[in-house]
């Protein structure tokens, strides 16, 4: 059986409305599922019930009300509970164990699309120039022209912004993967690539936890799907 990399158990999240009277907007309860090594986990269910919400959180983005989050550190060998709320257990863990693709990158700008996938390379102690070297290969795997990998990904459209955003989660071998949509503004062929870079992510025994809202690539890559419906909240508010 093939090792956890991810549990979550019993977590709930509510979001307080202060516009409206500090009035809480319950989001999910009792979410819990474990994503094994080797195994891509989609998140399903219909727009609104949180699979969204889920990533973040267990990325560290939000926090949750209760239960855990648990993912397995890299260098350690331990399950930490991400979910507890240590700022700086969050950071090591994005380090060192789990990585994040969100539907938008979020440029820094003068910042060229090398160095932006080049840097999680970096902070994993990776030499700048390998890491640059890499983060080209992987750019021009996503069919990213040379012309624009010394350029800032500010300027870039929407479909090239996404293939820096992927190239950056995909550029480290980090054990825990996240994918929110991660081939939303993607045409057929970078569609084609990204499936094919998750294939190799699971032989490499990568846990990956996603959302796909393409039917094809859903189907394609789903070891397994966890209906998020059942955990949403918003019913029972």
């Amino acid at each position: 059986m093939s090792q956890i990399l991810l549990s979550v158990a019993g977590v709930a999240k509510s979001f307080r409305m202060h516009l409206r009277g500090g009035v809480e907007l319950p989001v999910v309860r009792d979410v819990a599922f474990e994503v094994a090594a080797g195994e891509c986990v989609v998140l399903g269910g219909p727009s609104g019930v949180g699979k969204s919400s889920i990533l973040r959180m267990v990325y560290g983005n939000y926090g949750i009300d209760r239960g855990a989050i648990l993912v397995r550190d890299r260098e350690s060998g331990a399950m930490r509970d991400l979910g507890a709320g240590d700022p700086r257990l969050v950071l090591d863990l994005r380090r060192s164990s789990i990585a994040y693709v969100s539907q938008f990158l979020r440029a820094v700008p003068r910042v060229s699309a090398l160095d932006v996938v080049a840097e999680p390379m970096l902070a994993t102690g990776l030499d700048r120039d390998t890491a640059r070297a890499r983060a080209g290969d992987l750019l021009r795997r996503l069919n990213l022209p040379a012309a624009l990998h010394d350029l800032p990904p500010a300027t870039f459209s929407g479909g090239e912004k996404q293939r820096v955003n992927i190239a950056r989660g995909f550029a480290t071998d980090h054990p825990v993967l996240l994918l929110d949509e991660p081939t939303a503004s993607l045409d057929a062929e970078n569609r084609a690539v990204v499936v094919e870079m998750i294939d190799e992510k699971l032989r490499g025994g990568t846990a990956i936890l996603g959302i796909f809202h393409d039917d094809a690539v859903r189907e394609r890559v789903a070891t397994r799907i966890v209906d998020v419906s059942g955990f949403s909240a918003r019913k029972a508010a």
